[in-house]
């Protein structure tokens, strides 16, 4: 059966540098953003990143990778629950990676502008209890 490993954890924990390392094709938002919009975020442009996102994870599995990473913050239920499918398990990994750790990684890497998204995201978290 093929896996979606869904990251979760806040901007800047450390989820697309985990990626990275694993060798899985890997689907990012952030990077389907940049190509539609060449910006970070651009609201009205949402509902085409996550059409593309599940494409592309849809792809993958077609293409015959049996492990797909979807590199993206999930931290709600709702939204991994969107990531449902008869045609894969879902697995999790997770990053508590603090808000203070996280904002100071957004600080350094010079994105001030993700200092209030990560304060929001983090009052919303709902960490996962099962493994998908």
């Amino acid at each position: 059966m093929n896996t979606l490993i869904l990251t979760v954890g806040l901007p800047r924990s450390g989820k697309s540098t985990w990626s990275r390392t694993t060798g899985f094709p890997m689907v990012n938002p952030d990077s389907i953003r940049l190509a539609l919009h060449g910006q970070a975020f651009y609201a009205s442009a949402e509902p085409t990143v996550w059409a593309t996102a599940h494409l592309m994870v849809a792809a993958l599995f077609l293409a015959g990778h049996g492990t797909v990473i979807l590199d993206a913050t999930n931290l709600t239920r709702h939204r991994r629950d969107e990531w449902r499918s008869p045609d894969w398990e879902r697995s999790y990994k997770v990053f508590k990676t603090s808000q203070t750790t996280c904002m100071d990684r957004a600080m350094v890497d010079g994105k001030r502008y993700l200092l209030p998204v990560i304060a929001r995201m983090a009052t919303t978290i709902e960490w996962p209890e099962e493994t998908a």
